[in-house]
């Protein structure tokens, strides 16, 4: 069972899309700070916010994206380089926001619980890799650069010795 090391905490990033055809960006979170394999300490990911803004601060997405188009964002734990698929169990949380031509918009976020973590992982995703990675991706056309900042809220957690092994495994199985 994992039990709490530390309160909740905020880890951010922030990718810059470049104007054109089809852009993306990747960035990455370090977690080596957080992760301790001699202790079995991992981190537990409770939530994940996805902001998407103009080129400056106050600016309009509206703006830099045309209506019709959807911008994908995803943060999983293993670099995969790319999107990737919802079964994929490196995927730690994903967003999609879409605009409409109308000026209006939607947006779907998801965090994806560990399924075969220890019981004591309901409360969020237990991460013991050293890094978290973040992949934003339009096919849209865009007019200006756009900014997704990623927050992730987190606590370092300990674990028992058989748990960690299995969140390792798993994570390892995953990269194949």
């Amino acid at each position: 069972m994992a039990s709490k090391k530390t309160a909740p905490f905020m880890l951010t990033e922030r990718l810059t899309l470049a104007a054109g055809a089809g852009t993306s960006a990747s960035a990455t979170i370090d977690l080596a700070s957080y992760i301790d394999v001699a202790d079995r300490q991992g981190l537990m990911v409770h939530s994940v916010d996805f902001i998407y803004q103009g080129n400056v601060p106050d600016g309009s997405i509206f703006g830099a994206v045309p209506g019709g188009s959807t911008i994908h964002t995803q943060v999983t734990d293993l670099n995969r380089g790319g999107l990737v698929f919802a079964n994929d169990r490196a995927l730690v949380a994903s967003s999609q926001l879409r605009l409409d031509s109308a000026g209006g918009s939607d947006m779907d976020t998801d965090l994806y619980p560990d399924n075969y973590g220890p019981s004591g992982a309901n409360e969020g995703r237990i991460v013991v890799n050293d890094q978290l990675y973040v992949e934003a991706a339009t096919q849209a056309t865009t007019t200006a650069s756009f900014n997704v900042t990623v927050r992730v809220l987190a606590s370092v957690v300990s674990l028992t010795a058989k748990d960690f092994m299995a969140i390792a495994i798993q994570s390892t199985a995953a990269d194949n």
